[in-house]
């Protein structure tokens, strides 16, 4: 199993669990919360299959890697996320974030640039700013709903996902993958650090709006229009405005984990994106 240790002091010293499958140009998947590296297993061989190098990684606090107490900012997230390409010497690269996933594709390159990077995608994303703010009136969540969401972690973490994780994988009320497969993300999420579940929320409220406009390199938006926990009109068309020259693409009846309830559409519309 291989881990990177990303220790820059005492407080941040994390093992981060990752694999490196395949060769060609690389492919690099961060996945969302609460989950891990695992839930890009509709992803992975697809890609494989067709001639990239996929790395996925766990989150600090999340799947194999260290669960420290702190450093679930984003700030430090995008610094882990650069250690690892650092480490990997991974470049012309296409980072693929799927929900909290996108905000470490954005910050990553509003703080360190695009010299690894050759594409990005932003899959249910939650870039450009969820958070309403005086300035952001259009954000999804404000600071009572982000509190709530907490609360419900720290009360019944189990209880809190078992919803959540129906209403991810579920579009107009109706659950559009199995119940196996519902049953193997929460069997991911429930791994997670109670910590990390529970501080990864706050981070949720963090603007993008400055690392967008940074971006100048080939970016898709994949979204799909039924999202119920970071909807489209929200996120996905926002950054697609954000990001000029921005593919976009909405996925009808697509729900939050769409990667995994319409896998094929998504396979499809990210190889056909990665050869333009």
């Amino acid at each position: 199993m291989p881990t990177l240790n990303v220790a820059r002091d005492a407080r941040t010293d994390v093992d981060l669990h990752y694999e490196d499958l395949g060769e060609g140009r690389p492919v690099v998947l961060i996945h969302g919360w609460p989950l891990s590296g695992r839930s890009w297993e509709p992803q992975v061989p697809a890609l494989v299959d067709a001639g990239y190098r996929v790395v996925t990684y766990d989150r600090r606090g999340f799947g194999a890697s260290s669960q420290p107490w702190g450093g679930y900012d984003y700030d430090t997230l995008a610094a882990d996320l650069a250690a690892l390409l650092d480490h990997l010497d991974v470049r012309d690269a296409t980072l693929v974030g799927f929900s909290m996933g996108g905000g470490e594709v954005a910050r990553y390159i509003g703080a360190h640039g695009a010299a690894r990077v050759r594409q990005a995608v932003f899959a249910a994303a939650i870039p450009p700013a969820l958070r309403k703010t005086a300035d952001n009136p259009d954000g999804g969540v404000d600071d009572a709903l982000l509190a709530q969401l907490q609360a419900g972690v720290r009360a019944d973490r189990m209880g809190f996902l078992e919803e959540f994780m129906r209403n991810f994988f579920s579009a107009g009320g109706e659950l559009k993958v199995s119940e196996p497969q519902l049953r193997n993300a929460l069997e991911l999420a429930r791994w997670a650090s109670p910590t990390a579940t529970h501080d990864c929320i706050a981070a949720w409220g963090t603007d993008f709006r400055a690392d967008l406009e940074r971006f100048d390199l080939p970016t898709m938006v994949i979204h799909g229009d039924a999202d119920a926990i970071v909807p489209f009109e929200v996120s996905g068309r926002r950054t697609a405005e954000m990001v000029a020259g921005s593919r976009l693409v909405v996925v009808e009846g697509g729900p939050h984990g769409l990667n995994v309830s319409h896998a094929e559409r998504f396979n499809r519309e990210l190889l056909d994106f990665l050869s333009a």
